[in-house]
């Protein structure tokens, strides 16, 4: 079986989860974290060199106060117990991100991942936190303007390879989009690395979503005939 090098998930459906089993939403966001841990360990144990998902959007700030301090809080564990097992195993762990907005210990603990698993070569899990495809786009034009301003680059460098080493992360394109809960949008995820990927959607909630789900889309994956324009 083929299997995709590059794949992203939008992880969607964990308060609607929570609410049809008469639970509350931080129920449903626990539930998804222990379907995240799942899929990881499938997922770099079975040939994905890339893994991308939706962990929080700028957007997601406009959720209720108590809902936004639990998310935090869970990263914060999750960060810090859960990523020394995925540095032992050789994952380089990246965060896709604006610059400011998240708390300064949740920023601390990001640099520390970072630091310490960057050399990592086994895999990469790029979460995408406090994050907006426009965002990314929005701020890689600044980066790469300010470049040309300062004369480091002259414009004529600027091509498509160049834009995607000044995203956030420098990744392979998505091989394989999978969006869980029903809904058939983007909802502004990875926009520019989505160029040519296959996208997968399915009514499963994310905390249902397990490595049997994925099994499912990646074997979806391997009846799309991926042309990319050339026939």
């Amino acid at each position: 079986m083929n299997i995709p090098n590059h794949v992203a998930i939008i992880m969607d459906g964990n308060r609607r989860w929570a609410t049809e089993k008469g639970l509350n939403k931080s129920e449903g966001h626990l539930a998804g974290s222990k379907t995240l841990r799942e899929l990881v360990e499938y997922a770099f144990s079975n040939g994905i060199k890339v893994l991308s998902v939706f962990a929080f959007s700028t957007e997601n700030f406009n959720r209720s106060k108590v809902e936004v301090n639990y998310l935090m809080n869970l990263f914060v564990n999750m960060f810090t117990d859960y990523f020394d097992e995925l540095n032992r195993k050789g994952i380089k762990i990246v965060f896709s991100k604006r610059e400011s907005g998240l708390p300064s210990k949740l920023e601390k603990i990001i640099k520390n991942v970072e630091g310490k698993t960057k050399n990592n070569k086994k895999g990469i899990f790029n979460i995408c936190i406090n994050y907006g495809g426009q965002f990314e786009i929005v701020d890689t034009i600044k980066k790469i303007s300010a470049k040309v301003l300062n004369k480091e680059i002259d414009i004529d460098d600027i091509d498509k390879e160049y834009v995607e080493k000044n995203l956030y992360q420098d990744l392979p394109p998505i091989d394989l989009l999978i969006r869980t809960s029903g809904e058939y949008r983007v909802s502004n995820f990875m926009l520019w690395q989505m160029a040519y990927s296959e996208m997968y959607f399915t009514n499963t909630y994310f905390p249902d979503f397990h490595k049997e789900e994925l099994e499912k889309a990646i074997k979806e994956f391997n009846k799309r005939d991926r042309r990319f324009g050339k026939k």
